[in-house]
Parts: structure tokens; sequence; C-alpha cells
């Protein structure tokens, strides 16, 4: 029975891959500790705080500032650029100052609202910006920019019948496994963790420019947590990379960017589909379902913007836990671009020159390594963006997976059709998304399993059903999916989800040994809802509820003993 009448404080959501012996992935959990956190720009606007009686003046500062923030819809948002963006921006004369809020789009992005304080200037010199009164900005003056950042988050996380209620065969021989699991009746507990660090950005020439940024992160996890009952705190290093950036806007207003970065730093490859998780949590690191973590070990990156097309070339090294370490790492290229407005198109390519993570095929036996793994990815997504415009959108990728060493032909894609009624009340927008995940056929010789890599990102991305996910990750599955965005206010927003999951193939060597052969292909249902709310810039607060009913799948491996699953989870994240 539930016991609802438990207090308990706001804190955080996630969701954890499950583990196995056979199948050591990278232990993955879901984004949404930082909600703004490479989310889609649908809109930015730029307004002043104080306009004055010149028309002229109020839209040159207006363009100024734009032009220094080099935000535009379809591009995702990264919280350090955009405010060491504004540093260049605050030196666009006639700018006292700048500010920024978010809000909810209407096509489950971002809009992003900048607000210009102006001053009248005689200098056709830019004004040099001070720092009193300021922070968490340290240093601000003649093109160089230091600022603090402070993110405190606390997460209270409850299950009722964890693993279905029966934790022992599907946790069985799992290396996060430490003291005693959730299982059968209602459980929680709670996690915070406080992420601190300096970031920078200062001038090498007019056209090129320096940053770097370094950060720790200490977290905190006590109560009956999914894997583990035991108290834990941990310290360490999060951010510590270095970069470039340079470019040029031309007379025709045409824009060119580049960067190179390197060091220890988050990435995400397009929409997560497979890369989005490049860190691991849980175990000794602590915050498990607040994914507190997100920096690789190691990233090497370089990235060309010129307008809305875009090339990525990258090394990445994720931070793998200790205990499952695959040695893994990565290389790869990303195109993107908008072959007609309101269209988006992408290419991806990436190959594993090194991994210890091995395959298994249907009896069991290893059959190959990720090492010599390679990947092509195709896919386009058609959002409008004409401000309010009702309409349909939709997108749709296709990727495929082989090896150089042995025979691999792996599948997986998705497609989604969706309306947004943006002139509703509350600007509903429905849509339903199908996703497939090759499963191995036992009757060839070809391995056909999809390998999810470092797939996740946030429930609305690959961490697919709330609970569902935890015990089947993104491989031999397939998903059918419903979901309604309502906007009661800008900055609120209510999603509530229906899932259908079903195994693509009966034979499931290689993911949960307890679902290793399936008698059936239903794994089961969920529904769940998630409450957002920006209450300000710096304050956001999170709450989600997840049921979830096993299928014939699950039943009969757990020899019709499986219990439906409730999660409820909440979070506040303070953060400058």
């Amino acid at each position: 029975m539930f016991r609802y009448c438990r207090i308990f404080p706001l804190l955080l959501v996630g969701c954890v891959l499950t583990l196995s012996p056979a199948n050591q992935a990278l232990a993955q959990g879901v984004g949404v500790s930082d909600p703004s956190a490479n989310q889609r720009i649908e809109r930015v606007i730029v307004e002043l705080d104080n306009p004055r009686s010149d028309p002229a003046f109020n839209d040159r500062i207006v363009d100024g500032v734009r032009s220094r923030l080099e935000l535009f819809p379809g591009q995702r948002f990264s919280e350090q650029r955009l405010q060491m963006q504004m540093s260049l921006a605050r030196r666009v004369r006639g700018v006292s100052d700048l500010d920024y809020d978010f809000s909810f789009g209407q096509q489950g992005g971002l809009v992003l609202k900048v607000l210009v304080s102006v001053v009248e200037v005689d200098s056709s010199e830019a004004p040099e910006t001070g720092t009193e009164d300021r922070f968490p900005v340290l240093y601000d003056k003649n093109g160089t920019f230091l600022r603090f950042k402070l993110d405190l988050l606390s997460l209270y996380y409850a299950n009722n019948d964890a693993w279905y209620g029966e934790p022992a065969p599907l946790l069985a021989g799992n290396p996060l496994v430490n003291g005693t699991p959730a299982g059968e009746g209602y459980e929680d507990w709670i996690e915070a963790y406080a992420h601190y660090g300096l970031y920078g950005i200062t001038p090498i020439s007019d056209r090129l420019y320096f940053y770097a940024g370094v950060s720790g992160l200490v977290a905190h996890s006590r109560g009956q947590e999914l894997f583990t009952d035991q108290t834990r705190t941990r310290n360490g290093v999060e951010d510590a990379y270095l970069g470039l950036v340079g470019g040029r806007t031309d007379d025709e207003g045409n824009r060119f960017v580049y960067t190179l970065t390197a060091g220890r730093q988050r990435f995400t490859l397009a929409n997560g589909f497979l890369i989005a998780n490049t860190a691991a949590n849980g175990q000794d690191r602590a915050a498990l379902q607040s994914n507190a973590r997100w920096a690789a070990d190691r990233l090497i990156l370089g990235r060309i913007r010129y307008n809305s097309t875009l090339l990525e070339l990258f090394h990445l090294d994720p931070d793998e836990l200790p205990a499952i370490d695959s040695k893994s790492t990565y290389r790869g290229l990303n195109l993107e671009f908008d072959p007609i407005p309101d269209l988006t198109v992408g290419i991806s390519y990436l190959t594993a020159p090194r991994s210890s993570f091995r395959y298994f095929g249907p009896d069991g036996r290893p059959i190959g390594e990720r090492e010599g793994l390679r990947v092509y990815d195709a896919r386009f997504n058609y959002v409008p963006r004409g401000i309010g415009s009702p309409g349909p959108f939709l997108g749709a990728e296709l990727a495929r997976q082989s090896n150089r060493n042995f025979d691999m032909k792996a599948k997986a894609g998705w497609f989604e059709l969706g309306y947004a009624f943006t002139r509703s009340a509350w600007s509903p927008s429905l849509s339903y998304r199908y996703a497939r995940f090759s499963g191995d056929d036992p009757d060839t010789s070809t391995y056909e399993r999809w390998d999810p890599i470092l797939s996740g990102g946030t429930g609305e991305q690959w961490v697919q059903g709330a609970n569902h996910f935890k015990v089947v990750q993104d491989s031999n599955v397939i998903a059918h999916r419903l979901q309604l965005r309502l906007l009661p206010r800008p900055t609120i927003e209510l999603l509530p989800q229906f899932w259908i999951f079903r195994a693509d193939s009966t034979a499931n060597v290689g993911g949960n040994p307890a679902l290793s052969f399936l008698a059936d292909e239903a794994y089961g249902r969920e529904v769940n809802i998630t409450v957002k709310w920006f209450a300000s810039r710096n304050l956001y607060v999170h709450g989600h509820l997840a049921y979830t009913q096993p299928g014939k799948a699950v039943e009969l491996a757990l020899e019709d003993d499986a219990d439906d699953w409730f999660s409820l989870m909440a979070f506040v994240r303070y953060a400058f």
C-alpha cells in the first residue's frame, strides 16, 4: 500500500539503465537536472528595458546585441556559451547591462528572452563594463569575462514495487548492486549535489577568443536506492576544458563561427539518439537519479558554423564507472543544415576505435567486441517556427551499425508526427512517435542487435519510459509513444505520455539476464506525467509520476509474479 502521507522535500529526477554481466554498458540517466541544456531554441526575443525616443537608436542596439549573441532558432542552448556571448554583447555602444529569462516553447523547445538596458553615450568608443553589484560575474572588462557558477539541486525519489517487485532475478549479477536493492513495497531516498566552478573568456584578437572552464561537483545519496541502501558522498572534478572561438559577420549578414575545444566537458550529438550521456552516475559517485555528472573524461571537438550549416568533428572518451568501464572511445563527424526554412537535415558518422565491450550470440558466447563499430545516421525535422503558428510537425531518423571485425548489421530508427494547436487554450501539442531498435535473429550468422552506445538524454528524448527504461535499454525494443504537451502558462509545462513496448526479437541475449529468452514480445505499458516550472531564471521545479504494467514477456519470465511498478519524483534546482 502506498504511504502517500509521507512528508518529503522537493528534490530531482532520473532514470538509470539496468546493467548485467553480459551487457556492461555505461550507467545512464535522464538529463533533466538542467532543463535548458542542449534544448532546441524556438525563439530569441531581444527587448529594451528602457527604450529611447529615437527608433533608430533602439534598432541599432537590438541589432548589435543579436549579432553578438549569435543565437538563432533551431540551435541547441548552452548556458556557458550564452554567458560568454553576453559579455561580448555588453560591449555594444549604448548597452549598460543584459539579463535573460526562459519560458517553454510551443513545440518542446525554449524561448529565450534577453532584456537590454541602454544608456546614452557620446563617445565613439564602446564603454567599459564594470563588475559592481554583478555577482556571480567576477570580472568583465575590455573583453575579458570571468564568472562563478553554482548549481544546487536536491531530489526525492520513490518506488512502489521497483523492478516489478522482483529485484532478485532482474538484478542477478548486476555489478551496481551493493547491499540491499529496492524491491517490493514503497521505498524512497533523497539525493543532492552542488556543482561549482569558474568559466571565462578573453580576447586574443578582434576575431579570436580564448575560453576555459573548471568546476567541481559534490554529490550525496541517502535511503533505499534502486541498487543499494548505502549512504554515499563523493566530491570530484567535473569540467576542465579550454578552447578557441572565432568568426565574423560580413556586410550581407552571413555568420561564420569556428570553435576548437578540448578537455573534460559535456557533449551531445544532435538529439541524443546516438550520444547524450557522456558520464556515468551512481555507485560510489552517488546521485544516480539526479544524473549529476555529464563531463566526458576527454573530448576534442571542432565546430564550424556558417549561418544555419554546422559541421562537427569529435573524439570522445566517456567517463564510465570503474566497475563497468568498457574502455570505449568514439570518433565521428556530424553535419546539419537547413535546405529550406523550418526543415533541418542531419547526417552523422561515428566509429569506436577502442573498446572492450563484448557482444553475445544466441548461445550466450561472445561473438565480437564494440571495437571496430561503425554507425551511419541520417535524420530530418520539420518544425514551423512562425510565432504562434498552428500546424503539423514531423521528423524521422534512420541509423545502421556494422563492424569492421565481424559480420554485424543492426538498425534503428524513429518517425514522429504531431500537430501544434498553438492558438487554443494552453497551446496543446499532440504527437505520436514510433521507434524501433533491432534485436538479434538467432537463425542468421549476422549479429543484428542494436548497440545503444551513449543514447539517453531526457524522457522526451531517448529515455523511453521512466520505469521501463531501467529494465530494457534502447536495444531489441519497439516503442509506441503518444505525447501531449500543454502550456497553462509560458513558464509551466505539463507533459503526459502513454507508452507501449514490445520486443523486436524473442532472442534477447545481451540484455537483462532474466529476459534473455522471451516467451512473448509484449514488454509492457507505461503512463507517466511530468510537470515543469521555471519559477524564475535561477529556480526550476520538476515533478514526475509513472505507472508501469509488465507485459506478458516480463510476466512469464518472472513466473507470473510481476507486480505493477509505480514511481514518483520531485526536485528543485537553484542555479546562477
